[in-house]
């Protein structure tokens, strides 16, 4: 590795040590300590094999890559091997039954932002833990007791909370392990930084236009201040990059055929990344309540989502609230 005139032995805790317990713990420093195979798997590229190759349709209607099926089953075998009672896997049209006794149930997107695999853009994982229930994933948001996530970039990080705070660590290969690199990360209030797929505006509410215009006025407009714009095309991307700078997403539900309910899957997506915003500090909402009040009908059902600084969402909110622009 090319050392820097300022760089030092690699500091931070490891996670293997911060992770010392049971339960939730347990099965998260399993997820954790499973994420290398992949990421190496993503720096191979087209070496060993094409990882975009279509090899299936799933329960969304979404195509299949391989590598979306080869982290599924990869994660299966590891959540299996953890004790966790049964998986909800976007790559799986039902739950997956493991171990029949097991305390614990895991909701997962093995690859969240599979559309952006082979291009060297930002993608990674999501997942939540719950207790396990009859009900099963048939649950509101309140129910998740630990959440996180695995960021694949120019660097590999890992981003948790088990209720007690959102933490970050990144892979130290020489180590080979995550050490910490951010405790209790805190989001501010306010950001000037927002991301959505401006592509999809006339698609949106007139309140979601309103807002749209004000911004784009920057500090001359009603918002009296100037925006940068960016959009990943990942949601756990953008998680990562407003846990550690700040700033606001929206992915909001459109007039678009099959976007009136919004696009995102609200067990295996939108929950892990309203338990990690919120524990931050942040707000998770979908454009009417908070994503946590949330309850699926469906163990695949979507839904729009808006979360990020507390002061930038509620501003959203307020322009999707007006009833003159709604």
């Amino acid at each position: 590795m090319l050392k820097l005139p300022n760089d030092g032995p690699a500091t931070g805790r490891l996670l293997s040590q911060v992770l010392a317990g049971d339960g939730p713990a347990a099965i998260v420093r399993a997820i954790a300590e499973a994420q290398p195979p992949l990421m190496e798997r993503l720096g191979a590229g087209r070496l060993h094999g094409d990882p975009t190759e279509i090899v299936g349709v799933n329960d969304t209607g979404d195509k299949q890559k391989a590598l979306d099926v080869g982290a599924h089953h990869h994660m299966i075998a590891v959540l299996r091997d953890a004790g966790v009672r049964q998986v909800l896997s976007e790559e799986a049209e039902a739950v997956i039954e493991l171990n029949p006794d097991g305390d614990w149930d895991v909701a997962m997107d093995p690859i969240d932002g599979s559309g952006s695999i082979g291009i060297g853009a930002p993608l990674g994982m999501l997942f939540s833990i719950m207790p396990a229930a009859p009900e099963g994933f048939l649950r509101t948001g309140e129910c998740v007791v630990a959440a996180g996530y695995a960021s694949f970039g120019h660097s590999m990080d890992f981003g948790w909370s088990l209720g007690d705070g959102t933490h970050i660590a990144g892979w130290d290969a020489e180590a080979g392990e995550f050490r910490m690199v951010r405790e209790n990360v805190t989001l501010k209030p306010a950001a000037s930084t927002i991301a959505y797929n401006a592509s999809n505006e006339r698609h949106w509410a007139r309140g979601l236009q309103a807002w749209v215009a004000d911004l784009r006025a920057g500090r001359d407009g009603p918002l009296g201040k100037n925006y940068n714009m960016r959009w990943l095309a990942a949601a756990v991307g953008e998680l990562h990059r407003i846990l550690l700078n700040g700033g606001a997403f929206l992915y909001p539900a459109d007039n678009r055929p099959g976007y009136r309910n919004g696009k995102l899957r609200l067990v295996y997506e939108a929950m892990p990344i309203a338990f990690l915003v919120e524990q931050a500090g942040g707000l998770a909402s979908d454009g009417t309540q908070p994503i946590r009040y949330r309850k699926p009908l469906a163990v695949h059902d979507m839904t729009p989502l808006i979360f990020g600084a507390k002061d930038e969402v509620e501003t959203i909110l307020g322009y999707l609230a007006e009833p003159s622009k709604g």
